[in-house]
């Protein structure tokens, strides 16, 4: 992505939601389910409690990547299309938003995601760049496909496309790149006290420094072939 691009986009987001420039109380994917008390986003089934939308989810999340590697074989290059239809494999039994590009600017803390409108330029500029550049994912070097991973799964959690789900659709789409490779990824490692360290390394993407996000895929192959 050129250079400049990138502070630009996360300024924006960060004035939209000081300014409150824009009135998104009608949109859906603002919108909780009634009696959720505003815990529990409005969703097609009309679930009301979190421990029950995550049970969901969970399962949804393994049927959807089931049907991923079905779906995508080891020579096929990724578009910000194939993201979507992900998304909407998984959310879209639950969602009416599922697949779509957010229309809300969103942050972590302090930290803002990409802004709202920038996301179809920058999903384009991922599609051209990094996608296009690094799959079919198929190098003969571990580090050539740590360097792959670590950079596309850090470029889309920035971008954050969708309403929700995000981090999880990256791993989806980590765990097909990797199959091209010819490893299955185990995950483990940026989960539980480790989530922390992943997040500094997301936000280390800003800069685009992905040395923080390459030593923890690093860690992830390692354990995924039975390492330390």
């Amino acid at each position: 992505m050129k250079k400049g691009r990138k502070s630009e986009r996360y300024e924006r987001s960060a004035q939209m939601k000081k300014g409150g420039r824009y009135d998104v109380s009608g949109l859906v994917e603002v919108q909780f389910e009634p009696g959720s008390r505003g815990r529990v986003l409005r969703n097609l089934m009309s679930i009301t409690r979190k421990a029950e939308l995550d049970r969901v989810e969970a399962a949804l999340l393994k049927r959807a990547v089931d049907a991923s590697i079905r779906k995508y074989g080891p020579r096929h290059r990724f578009t910000a299309s194939d993201i979507c239809q992900m998304h909407k494999m998984w959310l879209g039994s639950i969602y009416a938003w599922a697949g779509m590009y957010r229309r809300v600017n969103m942050t972590k803390g302090e930290f803002p995601f990409a802004a709202a409108a920038q996301i179809p330029a920058l999903m384009r500029e991922l599609e051209q760049g990094p996608l296009r550049r690094y799959t079919p994912c198929r190098f003969n070097s571990a580090d050539r496909v740590i360097q792959a991973l670590a950079e596309v799964h850090t470029e889309l959690v920035l971008i954050h496309p969708f309403r929700d789900g995000n981090g999880r659709v990256a791993r989806i789409l980590a765990t097909l790149m990797a199959l091209q490779a010819g490893f299955l990824l185990d995950f483990t490692p940026i989960q539980g006290s480790r989530r922390a360290e992943y997040f500094a390394a997301v936000q280390a993407g800003v800069a685009r420094n992905y040395a923080p996000m390459k030593r923890i895929f690093s860690g992830i192959v390692r354990r995924s072939f039975g390492g330390p």
